[in-house]
């Protein structure tokens, strides 16, 4: 489950990244990367959204390289 969970924690590190970059830039890495239409149209509130949501991610990245403390049995 643990491995599980860290894959998990990079796909959410990767989708707020390109919400940062579709955020702040209007470009979506995901689409550039893939295939298709790199440039985005968003509102002002969304785009603030999406960068929010990226400096979420940003913030979690040293989560992935954390160990999990030993929990104590009493």
């Amino acid at each position: 489950m643990e491995m599980l969970s860290r894959i998990a924690l990079v796909l959410v590190i990767v989708g707020a990244i390109n919400w940062l970059l579709v955020g702040l830039f209007s470009w979506d890495l995901v689409a550039a990367l893939l295939g298709g239409d790199a440039a985005r149209e968003s509102s002002l509130l969304s785009r603030i959204i999406y960068s929010l949501v990226g400096i979420s991610g940003l913030i979690l990245i040293p989560t992935l390289f954390r160990d999990r403390a030993p929990v104590e049995n009493k």
